[in-house]
């Protein structure tokens, strides 16, 4: 162990300080050759932030100093968040008033002192601490729109950069030897050769040109580029793939399923086909039979194929583009369950009692030869039309007993999900329809019907039995986790539904449970505040993740819980497969479980951090389309719905999902703004939460991805 290692695990035995000799003694003894490796040691560590002097010269860990070091989070508006890193001191998020930043930056691993709030004005407001020493900086380039500031008095112009990211609100300048090819108005990547610190700006280099800022291509590649998602495979990753595609299907070792009635439901766009689906009635209840792509057959540890996978983490859906996890000689290919074809699959037989419980989970290898390739629309235009649908020749196979099997099967475990107090929040998905130029020609709010339901639930069923199944043996895995709220976040949703007029006495008990937010939403619903309370809500709620833990989700109201049914596109899926089947071999011994715990402990760290990148990737590329689509409708009129009041104006939102702002400026006459209420009034006029409006866009940038609406006063 190095000198380092040794000094700070030592100081984090206990609650002491000492001076510098006490220490030295302490850890080196009488040795006199190790002074200049101690205060090297000493001064990389109070570097790192993982130790701190006292006023009297004292060394102690910084664990024990009262100082919480963690990773800054800024706002657009100047102040910030600081998360602690896993120290006992502090577990909730620190509010960082704007004054008390010391000019730190996003994604800054910090030390911050903590204080008393000076105005503690809202229920569930964060502790604040002010930042007093930057460890490091995170952020190395940053991506954004190259302007120049024309110079005055025989001075030279200066070039700078706007940032994409407002959380990067940052003064750069570039010299212009520094532009490499860059000109004003493009979008660029600079590489930040100095930081910010006061009043002074940093310095910067160009190191990647996108095109002209107005131009949806630079855009949309430099959203991929600054969120670090990669289109391109690498060659011997291809390579691999293409001659795993060509290889033979045989049912070797395998249950063969392919005279089982057993077909896909997907969206009629979808390409990469990993789940099918089988049902049938018993005695005593049902067995739902989830058939999943065996990717892990092809992608197997510590090849070029599973080292790009791990890397990727996740596929990225936009508009109707995928950069896919898997190469698409797998993912559309050998791995896709296609109509007609033979393929590997892992199946989950779940067996369960009339009330949807369950009973039994078996797992098999198996091959199956999907007999439909359902989509969503044909099917519910089915299950409501019957034999007046058209395409009800198409699903006759299903039609009857199989497909009466499902639909009863779904609504059990509908009403048992619904009854465990599982939440149902409500989201505006947006489905964007774009030309052969990649432009967006319309974006259409996406409904949901039976049949998307009934697989949601089916698979949402099959994960749990695999969870549980995993769980009986005592065997690691890639546990899908939901952390109970923070009971201060909590708190702050409490008072803003009750300032809607929502009874909220459900949420008033010493342990929350989902059903008492199931109830609030169900009330919201009712009065039609239900899309806009559940945006609020999911501000308030810890995010799901992976883990190696088996920990409840709470969001679910499960005890136990895993993604396994989406291998082609998610790894903790494809990692859960792997370590079922060595469960299956008898493969994990007591000698090599740790192997497998840490397997599933890296995968599930690196998941979580890969599935947060897709999920900012794939919303900067909407709201990019959102912002190209709405410049050609300058000037005319919708009737929207208001999302959001503050003391700057109020967002509403439109049918198609597109949002944007009608700035109090626009307002005729003085508005005040009511922070209980969330309204603006000027004692005759009233905007509130839920009112529908109409609107005329004023103005679009595409630079900012922001829209400016002016309301119509009725």
């Amino acid at each position: 162990m190095e000198l380092k290692e040794i000094i700070k695990e030592y100081l984090n035995e206990e609650d002491l300080s000492y001076k510098p000799y006490e220490l030295y003694t302490a850890i080196c003894g009488d040795a006199t050759d190790q002074y200049d490796a101690f205060y090297k040691a000493l001064g990389a560590l109070e570097k790192e932030g993982e130790i701190v002097y006292t006023k009297k010269g004292k060394i102690m860990a910084i664990r024990f100093s009262g100082v919480v070091r963690g990773t800054f989070r800024a706002s657009a508006k100047g102040f910030g968040f600081v998360t602690p890193d896993g120290q006992d001191v502090k577990k909730c998020d620190i509010f960082i008033p704007r004054d008390n930043t010391f000019d730190a930056i996003e994604g800054d691993t910090v030390l911050v002192s903590l204080s008393k709030p000076k105005n503690r004005t809202s229920v569930g407001q964060s502790d604040e601490g002010k930042v007093i020493k930057i460890v490091s900086h995170s952020l190395k380039t940053l991506v954004g729109t190259l302007l120049v500031a024309k110079g005055r008095n025989h001075r030279k112009p200066l070039f700078y950069i706007v940032p994409d990211n407002k959380r990067h609100n940052l003064d750069i300048t570039v010299e212009r030897s520094d532009l490499n090819g860059a000109d004003v108005g493009d979008k660029v990547e600079i590489e930040i050769t100095k930081y910010p610190t006061g009043r002074n700006a940093g310095k910067g280099k160009v190191i990647t040109v996108f095109g002209e800022s107005d131009s949806l291509l630079a855009n949309y590649n430099a959203v991929l580029h600054s969120h670090n998602i990669k289109t391109l495979f690498p060659k011997n990753v291809l390579d691999d793939a293409d001659s795993l595609s060509r290889s033979d299907i045989t049912p070797d070792g395998r249950l063969d399923l392919r005279d089982r009635l057993i077909f896909t439901i997907d969206g009629i766009d979808a390409k990469d086909l990993d789940d099918a689906i089988s049902a049938e009635k018993t005695d005593n209840g049902y067995i739902l039979g989830v058939h999943i792509a065996d990717v892990s057959h092809y992608v197997t540890e510590n090849t070029p194929l599973d080292e790009e996978a791990f890397t990727r983490g996740t596929s990225v859906y936009f508009a109707d583009k995928v950069v896919p996890m898997l190469p698409k000689a797998l993912s559309n290919g050998i791995c896709s369950l296609n109509k007609g074809v033979d393929r590997y699959t892992l199946s989950a037989f779940v067996t369960l009692d009339k009330k949807g419980e369950i009973i039994d989970v078996d797992i098999k290898e198996s091959i199956i030869n999907s007999k439909i390739r359902g989509v969503y629309s044909e099917l519910n235009d089915v299950i409501e039309y019957g034999d007046g649908s058209e395409y009800y020749e198409k699903y006759s196979p299903v039609l009857g007993k199989t497909l009466d099997t499902m639909l009863e099967l779904y609504d059990i475990l509908a009403k048992k999900s619904a009854k465990r107090g599982a939440l149902d929040i409500e989201t505006s998905e947006a489905k964007i329809i774009v030309n052969e130029f990649n432009e967006p020609t319309d974006i259409i709010k996406i409904e949901r019907g039976v049949s998307e339901m009934l697989i949601e639930q089916f698979m949402l069923c099959a994960n749990e039995g695999v969870a549980n199944w995993l769980s009986w043996r005592d065997m690691p895995g890639v546990y899908r986790i939901h952390e109970n709220p923070d009971p201060e976040k909590i708190r702050t949703f409490d008072l803003f539904a009750h300032n809607l007029g929502i009874n909220t006495s459900p949420l008033h008990t010493k342990t929350l449970h989902p059903t008492a937010l199931r109830r609030v939403l169900g009330e919201a619903k009712e009065k039609q505040l239900d899309s806009i309370l559940s945006k609020i809500l999911l501000r308030c709620l810890m995010k799901a993740k992976y883990s190696s833990n088996c920990s409840p989700h709470f969001g679910l109201a499960i005890d136990k819980y895993c993604h396994f049914t989406s291998p082609i596109r998610r790894y903790p899926d494809l990692a859960t497969h792997r370590i079922i089947k060595k469960v299956l071999k008898n493969e994990i011994t007591e000698k090599n479980i740790g192997k497998y715990t840490a397997f599933a402990t890296q995968a599930a760290i690196a998941s979580s951090e890969n599935e947060v990148k897709a999920q900012m990737a794939e919303r900067d590329i909407e709201d990019l389309y959102k912002t190209v689509y709405m410049l050609d409708y300058i000037g005319e009129t919708f009737r929207g719905v208001i999302t959001s009041v503050t003391s700057f104006g109020f967002f509403v939102e439109l049918p198609n999902t597109c949002e944007g702002l009608v700035p109090i400026s626009s307002l005729d006459g003085y508005y005040d703004f009511d922070e209980r209420s969330f309204t603006l009034s000027n004692g005759r006029d009233i905007f509130s939460l839920g009112m529908e409006v109409e609107v005329i866009i004023e103005d679009v940038d595409i630079i900012t991805r922001k829209t400016d609406m002016r309301v119509i006063m009725q």
